[in-house]
This record gives structure tokens, sequence and C-alpha cells, in this order.
């Protein structure tokens, strides 16, 4: 019988690569919104998303029979939908400015939306980040973070703008909503790529 070598703390602590990944290390931009719709802070929307995802994918499986058997091939790839949560500011301009690009898609007052994705779709760019100013950095100095992972989510839109629950209970509290965007395609960035 084969046998394993027993993993220790010290096996463990050599294997983890610049500490782990950490989920608050990140930063989203949508850089443009699309023509028309004005409003847009991209710099400081770089503060106000709070929370974001990568977002999941799938290849589906398609089942071809065969003599009272199934043989499994590989399907289409599919993206799940992306959900970032944004702080709201008292000016609305987040909100504001999602309202607007939800508008574009299907006003609400006539159906009536713009038909050519090019006037609804936009780019974003989600950054993963390390803690040092370098990939697996040994030191933390200096002021910039090191980009561990950089995804490009090309042609995305809104498709649900989230409630926003007011209540004489909610105190202590800042206004939070969250905005779900449909992803036709996502783009890894290489490290040092000439979209990074």
């Amino acid at each position: 019988m084969a046998t394993r070598t027993n993993k220790t703390l010290t096996n463990f602590r050599s294997k983890l690569i610049g500490g782990g990944a950490r989920p608050n290390l990140f930063e989203v931009a949508i850089p443009t919104f699309p023509p028309g719709i004005t409003g847009w802070d991209a710099a400081n929307f770089q503060f106000m998303c709070k929370a974001a995802q990568l977002p999941g994918q799938t290849i589906g499986a398609i089942e071809v029979p065969f003599r009272g058997r199934t043989f499994k091939v590989a399907g289409d790839r599919t993206i799940d939908p992306w959900t970032v949560t944004i702080i709201n500011d008292e000016d609305f301009k987040y909100r504001t400015a999602f309202e607007k690009w939800t508008e574009r898609i299907a006003k609400l007052d006539t159906n009536i939306g713009a038909t050519s994705p090019a006037a609804y779709m936009q780019i974003a760019d989600v950054y993963q980040l390390g803690r040092g100013g370098k990939a697996s950095s040994t030191d933390n100095t200096g002021n910039n973070n090191a980009v561990l992972k950089h995804y490009k989510f090309d042609g995305i839109f809104p498709t649900s703008v989230s409630p926003i629950d007011l209540s004489y209970d909610s105190s202590n509290a800042i206004e939070e909503f969250t905005v779900e965007f449909q992803v036709q395609s996502i783009i890894i960035v290489p490290p040092g790529g000439a979209n990074a």
C-alpha cells in the first residue's frame, strides 16, 4: 500500500504564496458610461464600490446517447451575472447614473430603448491587488499595491438595480445598493499587459 507524507504547518507556510490573496484588496473600474449619460465619476467610483465578485463560468455538457450509454461532450461556455455593491452618497450620483443607464436600455414610460449593443454595452475592469508593491513580496514598503490579477469584462450592461430600504429603524448605517450586470466576455489581461 502506498503512503503519503504527513503535511506540517511549516510545509503549508512555504506553499502559501504571498500569504494568500485577500478578498478585500480589489478595485473595480468602469471607465466610461454609454454616450449621453452625464454625471459618471469613474475616479471616485473606485472608492464607492464596496463589493464585487469574479463571476463564475460554466461549460455545459451535451449528452449524446449511444447504444444505451451516454457520451458527454463539452457544450457552450456561459458567464454568470456580475454583481457590484455601491455605497450611496448624498448626491445620489452613482444611483442616478445606473438608473439613466437602464433608462437608455428601456424607457419607463414608452419601453423604447437603444437597439444597437454599442449604445448600451461598456467595459469594466476588476483588479485583485496584493499586499505588497510586488507579487509575493517579502516587504510592504512603498505606496503601491501589486496587481495580482486583472480581469476585463467586455460587453457589460445592467439588468437589475436593487432597491434601497428606507426605515426609521436603520440608524448608524449608510445606504448601499447592488447592480447586476450581464457579461458578454471576460478577458484575462496578462501581467504587465497593454491593458494593465
